[in-house]
């Protein structure tokens, strides 16, 4: 059954999960839900590594007493809906201005029964896709096509290098890039993450704890057009090897830190394009659902816990061992 609940015009409370003080795990509280804006009944959410460095106090702007959570699917009305994450964008394609944010942090996010938000960030769920699928999909999903096809533009036959394969945005770079006609390859820490990645249409993997693996990709095929890095650190240099004269390095973060020693005349000399990313407008996320839809992409999930479970599910996901997303059903 399908509530309109915008239409209420009494207070109600919900449970949501809350960033605590001191910093820590969240912890689960009953807060009044606001009926300012539009309410969407939240039937999943999923985790992203923002949340666990949420909980270590690692991440900038954490608002105690807030709700956690970017990625949401519900019931808004009569309508299946998936809730876009980008809080305050701005109008440019070519970058976020200054007060953007992501949802759940500083504003309240989806880690809740009900979430408040502006229309703006309400679009039809994906037909094909179940609440908790269409919940794996927002914030991963966005920041992926956006460092696919935004940033890299990436075209039909090029060969494309997805580092990290397990995570969400890396995944989904991976499923995008073999659904628009790339060549896909990946690297991993993990042999078991590279043979599932293989298995998904990968072409092949490399173990990139193998001080060689820079070398093994140039001499299996000279090189790839594409690069898509979330970590940057002491690898980044390896990528700069392997992407081919004219080819294009796209990184949406650096959770292995700063590049030391950074070889900038390999950059010059080989005309590389070295592009940063965040997220996404809300133009690459209604074009990312419409690729979604065009192609029925499905997320891959790894495990689904119960709403209940959020801090088992964040201990999981700290533990690094996912290969997919982190699913949390609300039912």
């Amino acid at each position: 059954m399908y509530f309109c609940f915008f239409e209420l015009f009494q207070n109600f409370n919900m449970k949501a999960w809350i960033v605590p003080e001191p910093i820590g795990l969240p912890i689960i509280k009953e807060k009044t839900v606001p009926l300012d804006k539009a309410i969407i009944q939240i039937k999943a959410s999923a985790l992203n590594h923002r949340d666990v460095w949420i909980t270590k106090g690692l991440y900038p702007g954490i608002v105690h007493g807030a709700i956690m959570g970017s990625d949401g699917a519900g019931i808004y009305g009569d309508r299946e809906v998936i809730i876009f994450p980008s809080v305050e964008w701005g109008a440019s394609q070519k970058a976020q201005n200054d007060s953007f944010s992501v949802l759940g942090i500083p504003d309240d996010g989806t880690f809740a029964d009900f979430i408040a938000i502006d229309e703006s960030h309400i679009f039809d769920k994906p037909s094909h896709l179940t609440m908790l699928e269409a919940a794996a999909l927002p914030l991963a999903g966005l920041t992926a096509y956006r460092a696919l096809f935004s940033r890299a533009a990436a075209r039909v036959g090029e060969k494309v290098l997805i580092t990290g394969i397990g995570g969400g945005v890396a995944l989904f770079a991976m499923q995008f890039a073999i659904y628009a006609g790339c060549d896909v390859y990946v690297t991993s820490s993990s042999e078991e993450k590279l043979e599932k990645a293989i298995k998904m249409g990968a072409k092949s993997g490399y173990l990139y704890t193998n001080k060689d693996w820079a070398k093994q990709l140039q001499k299996d095929m000279q090189g790839v057009d594409i690069v898509i890095d979330g970590a940057c650190g002491s690898g980044f240099n390896d990528l700069t090897k392997v992407v081919l004269p004219g080819g294009r390095i796209v990184f949406y973060g650096a959770t292995q830190g700063n590049v030391p020693d950074f070889n900038a005349r390999v950059v010059f000399w080989k005309q590389l394009s070295i592009l940063g990313t965040t997220m996404g407008s809300s133009d690459d996320f209604k074009k990312m659902l419409n690729f979604v839809s065009l192609h029925k992409i499905v997320p891959h999930i790894d495990k689904i816990f119960r709403f209940g479970e959020l801090p088992q599910a964040l201990a999981y996901m700290d533990a690094g061992h996912q290969f997919g997303k982190i699913v949390l059903d609300h039912e």
